[in-house]
């Protein structure tokens, strides 16, 4: 049986720790698409660890990870990120890399870099992780797969043919200097020396571990809002956040997805420009940005604090819609503890016209926030494991989601540690 997790938001809905538990469940975990440009953070035995790359079933010896074909791979980032889990006493993962995942080019990165300076007021807020120079030239036709890596005559050809149309961009567009195509052979022999051990033909595999019953988790990084075609394009990251892809991105039949578990949190956050309704600011943005999460709302990659705002009933229930999500799992609750009253976004107004739909992102950039208030619980609840011991104005909050987004609310997380979390039949 195949399981999605997945995010209904803008990323940052804490699927790390949703992610992990229920890998402990699983018998293979793979991350299917995006790249470092986003991290998952896992609170548990070993202590605090922000993923990037890495599957959330690293932690479990059992489990065999994957990072499949969909993935914008950074070779490095992997070797540091393999060290610093070995360096905090987790034993080495048992991981895969699909032969057809394209690797993350020093150049992609430059040309992230380059770009967001070009635009300069009007830049997309990237993490400058080289993610959408990546998809770019993956789609064009000019990326480079593991595989090729040990095909060194026709590496070096490629490698020429391609610093061609980058050197151009770089000499007469940006005004950097131009690249060595012996000085990126030579890196690219020393990605080929790290991650030889790990590759495979993943979708030989799968296909083998579906047809015996295997239980199969695809992890999605960011949300639905960060997709480049359901999300508020242009400021979208470069590859499908939702599970649908998850069958494209690893390499399996998209009808054995049986359960795309849609995680939400339980107020809104971000990182990155881009339409966000929402959205509150000064003490009232500080307060609960110091509140969330275990150590306040800031990037995991990025340390970028997170912009911040309410929850956002229209977004999330069309979030969870284009996933498809069976069930929901909400997250962070136990932030809004401070709180007298809790605003939550029930509509939008656009050009004078309430609506519960989402709008299109050039509508959506009009679109103002309806609020209602619900009334807030005012003790702490973190650790609570069961629903029948939260507060009944809590218990209302999470009663008034799930009726508001349509989908069942089965999971709930009441603190960032793994065991502090309530379950819902």
């Amino acid at each position: 049986m195949v399981k999605a997790i997945v995010g209904a938001n803008w990323g940052d809905e804490g699927k790390g720790k949703i992610t992990d538990m229920f890998a402990a469940e699983s018998d293979i975990v793979i991350r299917f698409q995006g790249g470092a440009n986003a991290g998952h953070t896992i609170i548990n035995e070993y202590g605090k660890f922000a993923l990037h790359q890495l599957p959330s079933g690293v932690f479990h010896r059992n489990i065999t990870n994957i990072i499949g074909n969909g993935v914008a791979l950074n070779i490095p980032k992997l070797k540091t990120e393999i060290a610093h889990l070995l360096a905090g006493g987790v034993p080495m993962p048992n991981l895969l890399v699909s032969d057809r995942t394209q690797i993350v080019m020093p150049y992609h990165i430059l040309f992230d870099q380059y770009e967001e300076e070009r635009l300069g007021g009007k830049a997309f807020g990237s993490t400058k992780s080289g993610i959408a120079p990546f998809y770019s030239d993956k789609y064009a036709k000019i990326g480079f797969q593991i595989c090729e890596l040990f095909e060194e005559d026709t590496l070096k050809e490629k490698i020429a043919s391609v610093l061609t149309l980058k050197n151009t961009l770089l000499k007469h567009l940006y005004n950097k200097p131009e690249l060595s195509a012996d000085e990126l052979f030579s890196e690219l022999v020393d990605y080929r020396e790290f991650i030889a051990p790990f590759v495979a033909d993943t979708g030989t595999f799968l296909y083998d571990a579906v047809k015996s019953g295997k239980k199969i988790l695809l992890e999605g990084q960011l949300g639905s809002m960060k997709d480049p075609d359901h999300g508020i394009y242009p400021m979208v990251t470069s590859s499908s956040t939702l599970a649908g892809f998850g069958t494209v991105g690893a390499g399996i039949p998209p009808y054995e997805i049986k359960e795309i578990v849609t995680v939400v949190k339980a107020y809104s956050s971000a990182v990155g420009a881009g339409a966000f309704t929402s959205e509150i600011f000064d003490a009232e943005a500080d307060e609960l940005r110091r509140r969330g999460g275990d150590a306040g709302e800031y990037g995991a990659t990025t340390g970028r604090p997170r912009r911040m705002g309410w929850f956002d009933c229209v977004a999330t229930r069309y979030g969870c819609r284009i996933q498809g999500a069976t069930d929901v799992a909400l997250t962070a609750i136990d932030c809004l503890s401070y709180l007298d009253e809790i605003p939550v976004c029930v509509a939008y107004e656009v050009d004078g016209v309430r609506t519960e739909d989402f709008p299109n992102p050039v509508m959506l950039e009009r679109a103002k926030p309806v609020f209602a208030k619900m009334k807030g619980w005012k003790t702490d609840i973190r650790g609570i494991t069961s629903f029948d011991q939260l507060p009944q104005e809590a218990k209302d909050y999470v009663l008034f989601i799930e009726k508001s987004i349509g989908v069942p609310i089965t999971v709930v997380s009441t603190g960032p540690k793994r065991e502090e979390i309530l379950f819902r039949s």
